[in-house]
């Protein structure tokens, strides 16, 4: 198809001369012909702060401000790709991820300067966009336009941040012919029209909001409105003020929009449509009812090596079928086969989770493009596509792309998520490698060994729970343990345990590993001690058997009690 060899520069040039309402922040309106012109300023200025040779990476550690698509749109227009850097990441971790991506340039505000406090960041210009500096830097290329030509649709344009369960996390490329290829493919299925408004309330760091948001706003040349930062309170006054019909969603995010104060009025708004992932069909639902816009659960790695699209006759908490171009299998990855199709109660509930779930494969070609300076994670994810993998002589599953998460399938060939493979954890939206909480809880002084795993959220995604074996004779102490978290300075603001198991020894396999299934089929119900922080508290306190029975209820009523066992 013509559009999916089209490039995010060709997008961003088109705008140019378009002057109807473009982008709209805190009250404040510009054009798109002005979004335009200001990437094309951008876009002189990158190429001249990039040394000659270097890779044109620009590192963009900015909330949801006008920057940032201005940026996104500079890269594309240079030539360049942006790596979106987490600001929930700390210390060396967070210069290791700029370091990485060979971040020549990295662009920031003054809100976030203190994250680069001590840090060794050699080699990297730093542009702070909220100063009079900044402002004065661009003023020399006011007058810039974008160039013709440039960049082909297999220029990398974006460097998306992904956690695996092996410690740092991937950068994972996208090519700017895949993301306008994206943002066509999402205007096609939604019907996204040029005088729609796109919210953008998701982090842009992460693949929601640019894959799924900017860039079909961006194909359809609708306009844009950005939030900061996400918040349920603001959410539907932002809507109204700016006219949004279409938002992305990920997490918790619909749960903390439904936990605010109903009002008469909610479903006078002009939205038409959310679309996101792990909302859960009794959330949809209701958000359908209370604020009349209608939410499609979808399902697609950053990576884009799998799709999963809702199709009419989709059942309640199902994703949906494979896209068109997508050959998907639940594989079970120990032996290779395909898991048997799901079984379900009367009430709904899978009968057969042992059996049924696996890892959602993509049997078929991928557009999986790769990760910057990683080839092990490559192998790992394409397993037997190149040299090395362990699995290169034509056995099965060679050139597979395996996502790492975990699904069922039923009869009717319907996908559901139940979860993430290995030792991720993907808690807010945010995916979090257990290795690296590991590491940071390992140095509690009371601790002899740490295993760090995933228990499911009663509504959406995950919790991270912790199981602390003590060294002889210590005691735990809750108001110690967590003045221990508050020191750690590389532990981001979603990695602290919301669950704590106290063992007096780590239970381990056969080959005297840790034992992480039983520990993750167990969760928070077993027979040892297990100190808890419930929502909104700062303090750990024992969980009591009431506490279970009102946490069982909450999964229940969510339809996801059978993940506590898987």
């Amino acid at each position: 198809m013509a559009s999916s060899r089209r490039t995010i520069g060709e997008l961003v040039r088109e705008r140019w001369g378009d002057h109807r309402p473009g982008l709209w922040f805190e009250g404040r309106v510009v054009s798109h012909h002005r979004v335009a012109a200001g990437a094309a300023a951008r876009a002189a200025l990158l190429a001249e702060l990039l040394p000659s040779g270097a890779e044109p990476h620009v590192g963009v550690l900015l909330d949801n401000t006008p920057e940032y698509p201005l940026w996104l749109g500079a890269a594309a227009l240079a030539g360049a790709a942006v790596a979106g850097i987490n600001p929930t990441r700390r210390g060396p971790e967070l210069a290791r991820d700029i370091l990485h991506t060979e971040c020549r340039v990295l662009v920031t505000e003054r809100a976030h300067l203190p994250l680069l406090d001590g840090l060794e960041l050699p080699g990297v210009r730093v542009l702070v966009t909220d100063t009079d500096a900044y402002a004065e830097l661009l003023r020399t290329y006011e007058g810039a336009k974008p160039d013709e030509g440039g960049a082909g649709p297999d220029s990398r344009f974006l460097l998306l941040f992904t956690s695996g369960s092996t410690g740092a996390p991937k950068a994972a490329i996208c090519t700017q012919g895949r993301i306008a290829a994206a943002g066509r493919s999402l205007v096609d299925h939604f019907g996204v029209r040029a005088d729609d408004t796109h919210y953008i309330c998701m982090p842009m760091f992460h693949g929601n909001a640019v894959i799924a948001d900017w860039a079909p706003a961006l194909a359809a040349g609708a306009g844009i409105a950005l939030r900061r930062r996400f918040s349920a309170s603001g959410f539907l006054p932002d809507v109204r003020a700016c006219g949004a019909t279409y938002f992305t969603y990920v997490g918790r995010a619909v749960q903390y929009l439904l936990a605010t104060p109903a009002r008469p009025d909610d479903r006078d708004n002009p939205l038409r449509l959310g679309f996101g992932t792990e909302a859960g069909a009794v959330d949809a639902a209701a958000f359908e009812k209370r604020f009349g816009a209608r939410l499609v659960e979808g399902y697609g790695s950053s990576e884009g090596g799998a799709a999963v699209q809702r199709a009419p006759g989709t059942p309640a908490g199902a994703i949906g079928r494979a896209a068109p171009s997508d050959d998907l299998a639940v594989i079970d990855p120990d032996t290779r086969r395909e898991c048997p199709p799901a079984v379900f109660a009367a009430d709904g509930r899978l009968l057969n989770g042992g059996d049924a779930i696996g890892e959602l494969v993509n049997r078929g070609a991928s557009l999986f493009e790769g990760y910057w300076r990683n080839p092990e994670a490559e192998a790992a994810r394409r397993r037997g596509a190149s040299p090395g993998a362990g699995e290169g002589n034509g056995g099965a599953g060679e050139g597979w792309y395996w996502t790492g998460d975990l699904f069922y399938r039923d009869a009717d060939g319907f996908l559901y998520f139940a979860g993430r493979a290995d030792d991720r954890l993907r808690v807010d939206s945010e995916n979090l490698a257990a290795a690296m909480i590991e590491n940071i809880l390992a140095r509690y002084e009371d601790a002899a060994a740490v295993a760090v795993y995933a228990v499911p959220d009663p509504v959406a995604g995950d919790q991270v729970m912790a199981t602390l074996a003590l060294k002889e004779g210590a005691r735990f102490g809750p108001s110690s343990f967590a003045a221990f978290l508050l020191a750690q300075p590389d532990l981001g603001t979603k990695m602290a345990p919301r669950f704590l198991r106290i063992v007096e020894r780590m239970p381990v396999t056969a080959t005297n590993k840790i034992h992480r299934v039983a520990l993750r089929r167990e969760g928070f119900r077993c027979a040892d001690p297990v100190w808890w922080r419930p929502p909104g508290a700062a303090a750990y306190r024992r969980l009591t058997a009431a506490d279970v029975d009102a946490l069982v209820t909450r999964y229940r009523a969510h339809g996801r009690e059978e993940l506590l066992t898987r």
